[in-house]
C-alpha cells in the first residue's frame, strides 16, 4: 500500500506560479513511474505530466508543455509539479498517482494508488 498526499495548491492569478507536492508513505516511490493527472468540473481525469522512476525521462500533455516541470525527490519520497505561466483553463484539482507500469502511461488506469487532489484555482 502506498498513501499519497497533494498539497500546494490554492488560487493564483494567471501567468501567476504553484508548485504542487506529494508526499508518500507506506513504501517507497523510486519503486514507481509517477504521474500527474487533473480533473475540471464536468471534465475527465486527464493526463498532465509522468516521470520515470529515476527521474531521468518526462512526458507532458501538449497543454502544459513548456510551462511545467515534474520532478521526484526519492530520498524525501517526494513528487513536485512546477507550474509557471498559469492559465484559467489550468484551474482542476490535481492528482498524483504511481503507475503500475514501467512505462509513462498517459491513461489513469494504468495508475493505481491515488492522492486526494488538491485544489488549483487561476484567476483571470
Amino acid at each position: 500500500q502506498v498513501q499519497l498526499v497533494e498539497s500546494g495548491g490554492g488560487l493564483v492569478q494567471a501567468g501567476g506560479s504553484l508548485r504542487l507536492s506529494c508526499a508518500a508513505s507506506g513504501r517507497t516511490l523510486s519503486w514507481y513511474v509517477m504521474g500527474w493527472f487533473r480533473q475540471a468540473p464536468g471534465k475527465e481525469r486527464e493526463f498532465v505530466a509522468a516521470i520515470s522512476r529515476s527521474g531521468g525521462s518526462t512526458n507532458y500533455a501538449n497543454s502544459v508543455k513548456g510551462r511545467f516541470t515534474i520532478s521526484r525527490d526519492n530520498a524525501k519520497n517526494t513528487l513536485y509539479l512546477q507550474m509557471n505561466s498559469l492559465k484559467p483553463e489550468d484551474t482542476a484539482v490535481y492528482y498524483c498517482a504511481t503507475a503500475r507500469v514501467l512505462e509513462m502511461a498517459v491513461t489513469p488506469e494504468w495508475y493505481d494508488y491515488w492522492g486526494q487532489g488538491t485544489q488549483v484555482t487561476v484567476s483571470s
